[in-house]
């Protein structure tokens, strides 16, 4: 449905979210490590330290909180992981379409929900790579504004009311919602649809108009 009160936009993405200048380089880094096994590059920060003679190439020292690469590798296929907001996510985001699950046992969702969510985006014309799979639960609190700064979303889809981002306020339950710049659907998680015909039959009928 269309919105046409601008206070309504408070409930989904805000057109107003943006970094200002002083937030830019004012956070310290943040360290994301990834199993060598997965072949995702593990990212490090190195500390500042002078010219001594145990370190005569000071120049190749970085500063305090700037990231540096190690062991550079090809990730494995669908999978990245964002450094600079520490989200760990499936899929490559090429669409800005992105997907918040919650999974307390599962590193990103679960094998036969996963190939469900693949059939359901096949109809839509859409591959893996397409969306970002997020699973909230390993995050103390996933807040709105950093799900916007780092995917910048055209469509959000909430599975579940425990997926539900901090500072999203209140949406209607499987009702699409279209903003200004990100259509939002809060629907059922895959465990609600799982064992429900109707409930798959009624998010399938949002989804592809999303």
């Amino acid at each position: 449905m269309k919105i046409d009160n601008p206070q309504a936009f408070r409930f989904i993405m805000q057109d107003e979210i943006y970094l200002l200048d002083k937030d830019k380089g004012g956070n310290p880094a943040r360290m994301a490590v990834t199993p060598a096994s997965t072949g995702v590059p593990e990212i490090i920060t190195v500390a500042e330290t002078p010219a001594t003679e145990a370190n005569p190439n000071k120049e190749q020292v970085t500063e305090p909180g700037i990231p540096v690469v190690k062991a550079m590798q090809e990730p494995p296929p669908h999978t990245q992981q964002t450094s600079g907001r520490g989200f760990n996510y499936l899929g490559k985001n090429k669409k800005n379409f992105l997907i918040l699950v919650n999974y307390p046992t599962q590193e990103h969702i679960a094998a036969d929900h996963l190939a469900a969510l693949e059939n359901i985006l096949k109809r839509k014309e859409l591959l893996l790579d397409d969306v970002a799979i997020l699973n909230v639960n390993p995050y103390a609190a996933v807040n709105l504004t950093d799900l916007a700064a780092c995917f910048a979303p055209t469509r959000l889809v909430i599975m579940g009311k425990d997926s539900l981002p901090a500072g999203i306020g209140t949406l209607p339950f499987n009702q699409p919602l279209q903003g200004k710049k990100t259509h939002v659907l809060y629907s059922f998680s895959f465990d609600e649809m799982m064992s429900s015909n109707e409930n798959k039959k009624t998010f399938w009928e949002h989804m592809k108009k999303l």
